[in-house]
């Protein structure tokens, strides 16, 4: 075997680990099960051709192999989703997730809804289980967008993970305003203090003399910002805007905490 064919075969075994790992949660989740089901096929099939651009560009950044041009980095980004699809589909098999009789409407779409988190673990299984490390491409363009792009990321997998379950939408049913300020106040809390001042690996560093508040202002504050659109986001995909603006503001802020918390773990792990 040849040293580029036997470096695909690594590439792909190491995507495959990543997927089974990264979606592992919602693959056992009843409630993923159930949206696959239960999801309107044309919003199905926008969260799949959504997720290409935003799986292509995480491959240009740390794709399980190295790419020269977007063109490699979207090819990438198509194999992560295969990867994911058949890792989805075996492990739904397995398990007996699907309802006898398995028709081909339902398998599709319950390992469409799964196929996106998937791949992510599959491009992020380089960074995690090879001996590189991330590294922005020489064409990245600014390193705050991509650091932007990265927390948005992080906040859409914990998003995805976190959004199907009930439990976002018993919690927003009984947070009055106070809560959601408290909540506001208390991810934003936690986003700073989990990037700069703990003091993570991989954190953000400044110079002692730059004011916290600039910190703030810069990353902390438009990361929020990106975590709250992504749950918006992830929100419209599973159909929990449906039920009202007041409902959906609600869960939104409900999401956002944890959105916040992978928002700021993704430019640690990432």
């Amino acid at each position: 075997m040849d040293r580029e064919t036997r470096s695909f075969w690594v590439n792909s075994g190491r995507a495959a680990g990543g997927a089974l790992i990264f979606a592992l949660p919602m693959l056992m989740t009843a409630e993923m099960w159930e949206l696959g089901l239960e999801m309107h096929r044309l919003r199905l099939a926008a969260f799949v051709l959504l997720s290409v651009p935003m799986l292509t560009v995480l491959s240009h950044f740390i794709g399980f192999e190295r790419t020269t041009c977007w063109r490699d980095a979207a090819f990438d980004a198509l194999y992560a989703l295969a990867i994911g699809g058949v890792i989805g589909f075996a492990l739904l098999t397995v398990l007996a997730v699907f309802r006898p009789p398995p028709t081909l409407d339902r398998m599709v779409g319950q390992v469409a809804v799964q196929s996106v988190p998937a791949a992510i673990g599959a491009l992020l299984a380089r960074t995690q289980f090879g001996s590189e490390t991330a590294r922005p491409p020489a064409d990245a363009g600014s390193p705050y967008v991509g650091e932007m792009f990265l927390m948005g990321t992080g906040a859409l997998f914990l998003g995805l993970n976190i959004a199907p379950t009930d439990e976002i939408w018993i919690l927003s049913a009984r947070m009055t305003a106070w809560h959601a300020i408290a909540v506001v106040l208390l991810s934003l809390a936690t986003m700073h203090a989990f990037v700069y001042a703990v003091g993570f690996r991989g954190g953000s560093s400044h110079s002692a003399e730059l004011p916290w508040s600039a910190a703030f202002l810069r990353f902390t504050l438009p990361g929020y910002a990106v975590a709250a659109a992504v749950s918006l986001y992830v929100l419209w995909v599973f159909g929990g805007l449906d039920g009202g603006f007041d409902q959906g503001v609600s869960a939104m802020v409900v999401l956002t905490l944890p959105g916040a918390i992978g928002a700021a773990a993704a430019r640690l792990i990432v």
